[in-house]
């Protein structure tokens, strides 16, 4: 009896053991390489294009970061955010206010999908383009500081409304509370969203983003980049009227590095969503340490980067591979 029970012991952990490497083993729905057998080229096209488009206006990366966010936190990475309005669907995410009409960079995308339907027809994901593209940006950007691989193997979604934008993007207006919730629901934290928010150390803002309630408001924006924003912008600032665009970091505009941290401290930023980084002591203490430690945002920007482009991604059977990135097959 006794030694029937050992074995019986015996199969049970040999089973459980299994069992465990299995679920060790199991692939992971996405994967850094994806596309080496598939198409070994895809990356290096997408990069050609990127240094090529950044160098002729740096402006182009710090659209594709944007758009990566953009893109992520509505129906998770798939591409959603590049589809046209159609008869069947009329008003897509990109013409919802979060994204119309600030975010750019559809054509830089186009130019990128055509080249890889040239080397690898309808193998490469719209969603996975866009990854590729702000990782790319991120390291041209950052002269190589920010370096990292992401992983791969997204398909791209076939359902798009402006109405989810308005949902899931937190607007500059925003409290820390309410930027927080927004990551949150997304698998973020409030880390996450103090690094992530040093984007702005690059790329334009239309001044209606943060007129209202940063000029025409009290708020705690030093003065002297306050008298510099109203010679740059009218009292009436408003989307789709008289409403000009700013750098966002008037100090290194061009470079991706934790010079937006030294702006949050000194006041000098845009958005009452930037200014609210300092309004608990947790994140505070995070914008100090990203501004006074050399090589710390930047590794943390890495992570945060690639932890935002798996939010809720499509694999598998899931979704499509879209021929052209502005319309569903």
């Amino acid at each position: 009896m006794a030694a029937a029970a050992v074995k019986k012991l015996q199969v049970l952990v040999a089973c459980a053991l299994l069992l465990l490497l299995a679920v060790g083993c199991r692939a992971s729905p996405l994967q850094i390489g994806f596309y080496h057998d598939r198409c070994p080229q895809a990356e290096a096209v997408v990069k050609g294009v990127m240094m090529e488009a950044i160098s002729q206006n740096p402006g182009n990366g710090a659209a594709m970061i944007r758009m990566l966010f953009h893109d992520c936190f509505v129906e998770g990475c798939d591409a959603s955010v590049l589809l046209d309005p159609t008869p069947f669907s009329p008003t897509p995410e990109k013409l919802s206010p979060p994204n119309n009409p600030s975010l750019r960079g559809f054509e830089l995308i186009d130019a990128i999908k055509e080249a890889l339907e040239v080397a690898c027809p309808g193998t490469v994901s719209c969603a996975d383009i866009i990854a590729f593209a702000a990782r790319d940006a991120s390291c041209i950007l950052s002269a190589g500081k920010v370096h990292f691989e992401v992983p791969s193997g997204r398909r791209d979604g076939t359902f798009s409304n402006a109405s989810e934008p308005l949902k899931f993007l937190a607007p500059p207006t925003s409290n820390l509370s309410d930027l927080v919730d927004s990551l949150v629901v997304k698998g973020l934290d409030a880390e996450d969203l103090v690094i992530l928010s040093g984007a702005h150390t690059i790329g334009r803002s239309h001044c209606s983003s943060f007129v209202p309630d940063r000029l025409n408001a009290p708020s705690d924006i030093n003065g002297g980049l306050a008298a510099f924003l109203r010679d740059q912008c009218p009292a009436d600032a408003a989307p789709g009227g008289n409403d000009p665009t700013v750098m966002q970091d008037v100090v290194t505009p061009n470079d991706l590095d934790r010079q937006y941290y030294k702006n949050v401290l000194s006041h000098t930023v845009l958005f009452t969503s930037d200014a609210a980084l300092l309004t608990s002591e947790e994140t505070a203490r995070m914008v100090v340490d990203n501004a006074n430690i050399p090589g710390w945002w930047e590794d943390r920007f890495e992570k945060a980067m690639v932890k935002m482009a798996g939010i809720e991604v499509k694999t598998g059977d899931q979704g499509q591979i879209r021929k052209n990135c502005r319309a569903i097959n």
